[in-house]
């Protein structure tokens, strides 16, 4: 992955966001200012990760992602 450093483009994410949410009726989340304040200035970083939950389904021998998360995605 490629790491997101472009201000504009994380603000209007974080706005489609929270009109999602509106849509759903869920309470919207505050733009993180200080993120967006900094993030031009960040460098190009790219790298590979491995989710906890990946691990764990690797470790559960299971391939279902629900049998090894804390709570159901609807929830989050």
């Amino acid at each position: 992955y490629h790491e997101l450093n472009d201000a504009a483009e994380q603000r209007a994410r974080f706005e489609r966001d929270n009109a999602v949410r509106r849509a759903r009726g869920r309470r919207e989340v505050p733009l993180d200012e200080r993120l967006l304040g900094v993030l031009d200035a960040m460098p190009g970083c790219a790298g590979v990760a491995l989710g906890m939950e990946r691990l764990l389904m690797c470790l559960a021998d299971t391939d279902a992602i629900a049998d090894v998360l804390a709570f159901p995605f609807a929830e989050a």
